[in-house]
């Protein structure tokens, strides 16, 4: 086999090793794609490394080619060694050009293709759920827990927080080297302040697929409660939801959705960064035209700041604020879990137990989890030592169950907790709905926004198993608390008592 004969110039070190690198560097994407391709788990690094870092090298190592070349016709000029013609120079009547040709046209169409490969993976490699959740592990740990238990879980992160179009995509990887840097040099906030600045406008990406001029009517929602007694006495209730929607037009603009543009533009002044303190609203009938400004008199915003804050138009994110990234609350969480722990939901107190497990400060996870067992085995075991020796699997089934929800809804390394993150759908843990329907916004007229329960929902069905009462009218029930304490629930916000752990 005769040998491979190239010009003289690529026979130099920095040349030499330009090709070494490349092929170097093409044998180790070849094994790392082909590992990726039939991986079972995709590690974030894999793909950084893969399609983003391995091509910096390939055309570090095109370049370094040409440029040993160069570097070596200048040394021949300067000694005078050898008459060789200007470069680049080229001729097919020599058989080393040609060769030389040859290579540089098989080289360049594998490695464009690869560059092609790498760019187009690349891309779409930035785009994943596996890249914007386990790239930088600390800090977006608890987003992608939360999101992994949302309703949006089969939804790429990117349809919410880029959308389609080029010039936000432009937009959230320019906003992206900066969290890149912070992330590295550590000076990040734990937690994550919200709501979160120069996100696109909610409407452009919740629209995609939630389209309010097509809802219509209501939807049943069941709450399961357990109550902080020693049997942990089950409480439900039943709520038809009067999300509404539709379009002005056909006479159907109604329900909760009547905030959304149906007909209506609702502005409001916040007087904190979380949006939890509304005391002024704007509403615009877009039919009449007619404006309506409704005032918290109990505690206003400052004239000044009235006339300079820029009001904010209501949309998905001010009800909808934790679509996919929702910490529960202990209460909650607890509730979820004996709703599904048939084995030992039955154990005396463990609802009030477990709530004060999990709900105690923790400085990490394995601290977290010694803790809450330590929490659980050891009250079992000084109040009921019966129950601790006798059902022994139900109390560890109790701890697990306790470890699940602290380890998806609390995370120590970023100071997440329940109590960062106000949920503003609804009202019972948060000031939610009341932010404005608290009764207390009355406009100049003496108009005020009510705070009457069947405003957003009916109430079909409550009370304790084989206690139930079902509503036979359209009106619903009348609420009745499952403790006895008089009225006292219609003179203040459920949130007032419920702050997610034990009243």
């Amino acid at each position: 086999m005769k040998e491979l004969k190239l010009p003289k110039l690529t026979y130099n070190w920095i040349s030499a090793s330009g090709g070494i690198i490349i092929v170097i560097t093409l044998i180790i994407m070849t094994f790392l794609y082909i590992l990726d391709l039939f991986a079972s788990d995709t590690n974030p690094y894999l793909g950084i490394f893969l399609y983003m870092i391995l091509p910096v090298f390939l055309v570090f190592g095109l370049l370094l080619i040409p440029f040993g070349m160069f570097r070596r016709w200048r040394y021949i000029k300067k000694t005078g060694d050898s008459d060789y013609p200007a470069w680049p120079y080229i001729d097919l009547n020599i058989k080393r050009h040609r060769n030389a040709s040859a290579v540089f046209l098989v080289g360049t169409v594998i490695i464009l293709g690869s560059g092609a490969m790498g760019s187009y993976q690349a891309y779409h490699y930035s785009e994943s759920v596996t890249f914007c959740g386990k790239t930088c592990h600390t800090v977006m740990e608890p987003e992608y827990t939360a999101y992994q238990n949302s309703p949006h879980a089969r939804v790429a992160c990117v349809a919410c927080h880029v959308g389609p179009g080029a010039d936000w995509f432009a937009k959230s990887k320019l906003s992206g080297l900066y969290q890149v840097y912070a992330t590295v040099a550590d000076k990040f906030p734990r937690p994550i302040p919200t709501p979160i600045e120069n996100l696109r406008p909610a409407r452009e990406t919740c629209e995609q697929c939630h389209w309010p001029e097509k809802f219509f009517g209501a939807q049943q929602r069941q709450y399961d409660h357990f109550m902080y007694d020693e049997e942990n006495t089950p409480w439900s209730l039943s709520l038809l939801v009067k999300t509404g929607g539709g379009r002005p037009e056909t006479g159907q603009a109604a329900g909760i959705h009547w905030h959304m543009f149906i007909g209506k533009k609702i502005e409001y002044i916040p007087r904190d960064r979380q949006r939890q303190d509304i005391p002024w609203i704007k509403a615009t009938d877009l039919t009449t035209g007619q404006v309506t400004i409704y005032r918290n008199p109990d505690n206003p915003l400052p004239k000044e700041i009235q006339d300079t804050a820029a009001a904010r138009t209501v949309d998905c994110v001010d009800c909808h604020n934790r679509p996919s990234h929702i910490y529960h609350a202990p209460d909650y969480a607890i509730d979820q879990a004996m709703q599904a722990g048939q084995e030992w939901r039955d154990l005396p107190e463990i609802k009030a137990v477990a709530v004060e497990a999990i709900s105690a400060a923790y400085a990490s996870p394995d601290e977290g989890s010694r803790g809450i067992a330590a929490a659980i085995e050891d009250y079992y075991r000084e109040n009921y030592p019966d129950i601790y020796e006798n059902r022994e699997p139900a109390v560890a089934a109790a701890v697990e169950a306790a470890r699940r929800q602290f380890s998806v809804n609390i995370f120590p390394a970023m100071n997440v907790r329940w109590e960062d993150y106000p949920n503003n759908l609804g009202h019972f843990y948060n000031i939610g709905c009341m932010r404005c329907h608290d009764g207390n916004h009355v406009s100049d007229d003496g108009r005020v926004i009510a705070n009457d329960c069947n405003t957003c929902h009916v109430l079909i069905a409550q009370g304790r198993p084989g206690e139930m009462a079902y509503s036979a009218a359209s009106e619903g029930l009348p609420f009745r608390h499952p403790e006895d304490i008089d009225e006292a629930w219609t003179e203040m916000g459920c949130y007032e008592c419920h702050t997610g752990v034990q009243p």
